[in-house]
C-alpha cells in the first residue's frame, strides 16, 4: 500500500473528510458514487484505517453486532470467519476497503482547529499536517473514539501500571500479575476471560452488575463462505433475514417495553446455571431493568469470574501506592490497574476543536448536551455535516446501517445544493429545536430512559442524547429526503460574528481573487 501520509495537503477541496472507519469510508464513497467532479479528501489522525477497531486491540476485541450486518453494502464481505466478527477480521476488512480509496486519505494527519470562515464561505482547518480550505466538513471521527478515564483519588501514588482498554499496552506482561480490572462492561466481560489463566490475582472492581445473555456464536463453514462468494444474493437474503430478527429489539426496548421479559428470563437462566454460589449471584444480578444499559452477549464472562484466582468487589474508589481500595474501604494488593471503562459519546473531542460562524465552538453551543437536526447537522454550523451525531447509536443492530444513510443524506444535501445553484446551507434553529422535541419524548418511553440506571447513553444534563428510539428503516427513510424549508441558503446565513473575524487573521478572513474564482470554477 502506497504511503499516503508523505503528501503534502492540497491548499483546497471541495469536501474534507476527518476519520477513516465506517463513516468515512461510507462518506468517500457517496462522493466518488456520486459527485465525481468534487475534490474530496479525508483525513486520519493514525497510521491506517479502522477507526475503533485500530484503536481496540485489547484481548479478546471482539463486535457483539453480526457479522451479516457489519459490512458495508458497498463492499459485503462474504468471507467472514464467524458469525460474530473478531477485531483483527473487522478491522483487515476495513483497511482492505480503505485501500481503494487511498489516493484521497492521508494518515498521520490530526485535525487541530476549524472555523467557518464567513468572508469566504468555507471552513479553514487546521491540522498536524498544515492548513486546508474546504466547502464542505464532514465529521466522522465516531463515537467511541475517546477513552473515558474516571478521575480517582490516589492515581499520582500509585507505583504500579495503569492503562485504558483502548490504549492497551502490549509491552506489559501480564504473567504473574496482581491486576484489577475497572468496569464490567462490553470490555471488560472480553478481557477477564482472556487474561484470567495469564494472571497471578484477578480483581473485578464492579459498580453495576450487567445483564448478560448468550452469546450465540459459531464458525462459518468454508462451503457456506464459497455460496456466499458465488450467489451474492443469498448472502444478502441472510442479512435481510439477520437484520429483521435483530430489528425486534426495538420493539423490546423502545416501542413496548413490556416484552423486555422475555430476555430477562433468558439473562436469568444463564446466570441461574452458571452461577451456582447465591451469594456471587446475588451481586452479579443487576436492579434496574434489562435493556437500560446495553446487554452483554457472553458465554464465558460468568464462569471466569469464578475462577479461584478472581475476586469480584465492589466499585473502585481510590488508589494507594500497592493497592486498589473497594467502596467498602477493602484494600486489594495490585500492580497494574486496567480501565475498562468506556468512552465519552456525549463529549467528543472534535466538538472542541470546530468552531462555527458565531465564534462558538460545537462544545459550547451544545453545553454538555448534543443535539443536531438529524444526527448530522448543527444550526450555526454551515456547511458541516456530522456523522454518528447526536441520536444516532443503536441498542440493538449495527451502526453502519445508521452511517450509510448519513452518507447518503451528505450527498443528497450537495446534490441539492448543485441543482438549485447555492453554496452555503444551514438548518435552522426552528428546525432542529422541532426535530428535537418530536425526538425526545420518544425517548423517554424507552427502557434507556425510563430503565432505572446511569448509563452512557445519559448526558451531563440527564438527556439522552446518544440513542435513536425508532427502527432502522425508519432512520433510513427519513435521511433519503431533504426538506428545503427546514434551511437557509447562502446570503441568507449571517457571516461570521465581526468580534470573530476581527481576531482572524486576514488570510483567512479575506477572500482574495483567485480564491474566489476557484470556489466558482468548483461549484
Amino acid at each position: 500500500m502506497t504511503d499516503t501520509s508523505t503528501r503534502a495537503l492540497p491548499e483546497r477541496v471541495d469536501v474534507l473528510v476527518v476519520g477513516v472507519g465506517f463513516g468515512g469510508l461510507a462518506a468517500l464513497h457517496r462522493l466518488r458514487k456520486d459527485h465525481p467532479e468534487l475534490r474530496a479528501l479525508a483525513i486520519e489522525r493514525a497510521a491506517g484505517a479502522g477507526g475503533v477497531w485500530r484503536e481496540n486491540d485489547y484481548p479478546g476485541a471482539a463486535c457483539d453486532v453480526p457479522t451479516s450486518l457489519y459490512s458495508l453494502s458497498f463492499a459485503p464481505n462474504p468471507n467472514w470467519s464467524h458469525t460474530y466478527g473478531r477485531r483483527g477480521e473487522i478491522h483487515e476488512y476495513l483497511r482492505s476497503v480503505a485501500a481503494d480509496y487511498e489516493d484521497q486519505i492521508r494518515y498521520n494527519t490530526s485535525l487541530t482547529a476549524a472555523r467557518w470562515d464567513g468572508a469566504a464561505q468555507e471552513w479553514v482547518v487546521d491540522t498536524t499536517s498544515g492548513q486546508i480550505r474546504t466547502r464542505f466538513l464532514v465529521a466522522a471521527p465516531g463515537a467511541l473514539s475517546e477513552p473515558g478515564v474516571p478521575e480517582v483519588p490516589g492515581m499520582e501514588k500509585f507505583s504500579g501500571k495503569v492503562f485504558h482498554s483502548a490504549q492497551w499496552d502490549h509491552s506489559h506482561d501480564l504473567r504473574g500479575r496482581k491486576v484489577a480490572i475497572i468496569g464490567t462492561g462490553a470490555s471488560a466481560i472480553q478481557i477477564v476471560p482472556e487474561i484470567v489463566d495469564t494472571v497471578d490475582q484477578l480483581t473485578v472492581f464492579q459498580r453495576t452488575p450487567a445483564w448478560v445473555v448468550p452469546r450465540i456464536d459459531r464458525t462459518i463453514s468454508p462451503l457456506e463462505r464459497a455460496v456466499y462468494r458465488r450467489v451474492p444474493g443469498v448472502h444478502r437474503l441472510v442479512r435481510k433475514m439477520v437484520w429483521a430478527y435483530r430489528e425486534f429489539y426495538v420493539a423490546m426496548m423502545a416501542r413496548n417495553p413490556k416484552l423486555l421479559p422475555i430476555a430477562k428470563t433468558v439473562a436469568l437462566a444463564q446466570l441461574r446455571v452458571q452461577v451456582k454460589d447465591k451469594d456471587l449471584r446475588r451481586r452479579l444480578t443487576p436492579d434496574y431493568q434489562i435493556g437500560c444499559k446495553r446487554m452483554l452477549l457472553t458465554n464465558k464472562w460468568f464462569p471466569a469470574l469464578q475462577r479461584p484466582n478472581v475476586t469480584v468487589t465492589g466499585a473502585l474508589s481510590r488508589l494507594t501506592e500497592n493497592g486498589a481500595v473497594d467502596a467498602d474501604g477493602r484494600e486489594h494488593e495490585v500492580d497494574t490497574v486496567i480501565f475498562a471503562t468506556g468512552f465519552t459519546p456525549t463529549e467528543p473531542p472534535i466538538a472542541k476543536a470546530v468552531t462555527g460562524r458565531d465564534g462558538r465552538t460545537l462544545a459550547e453551543t451544545w453545553q454538555g448536551s448534543p443535539r443536531a437536526y438529524r444526527g448530522v447537522e448543527v444550526h450555526g454550523f454551515p456547511n458541516l455535516f456530522f456523522l454518528y451525531g447526536p441520536n444516532t447509536n443503536l441498542g440493538h443492530s449495527s451502526i453502519v446501517l445508521m452511517l450509510e444513510p448519513q452518507a447518503y443524506y451528505m450527498s443528497k444535501t450537495i446534490g441539492e445544493l448543485k441543482r438549485n445553484g447555492r453554496s452555503v446551507f444551514e438548518v435552522t434553529q426552528d428546525a432542529q429545536d422541532r426535530y428535537n422535541a418530536e425526538l425526545d419524548p420518544e425517548l423517554e418511553r424507552t427502557v434507556w430512559n425510563s430503565g432505572g440506571c446511569s448509563s452512557w447513553y445519559l448526558d451531563s444534563t440527564g438527556r439522552n442524547s446518544v440513542m435513536w428510539p425508532k427502527y432502522t428503516s425508519d432512520f433510513r427513510r427519513m435521511m433519503s429526503t431533504f426538506v428545503t424549508a427546514d434551511h437557509r441558503f447562502d446570503d441568507a446565513i449571517p457571516a461570521t460574528a465581526p468580534a470573530v473575524e476581527a481576531a482572524t487573521d486576514s488570510a483567512d478572513a479575506v477572500e482574495t481573487e483567485s480564491d474566489s474564482v476557484e470556489r466558482t470554477l468548483t461549484k
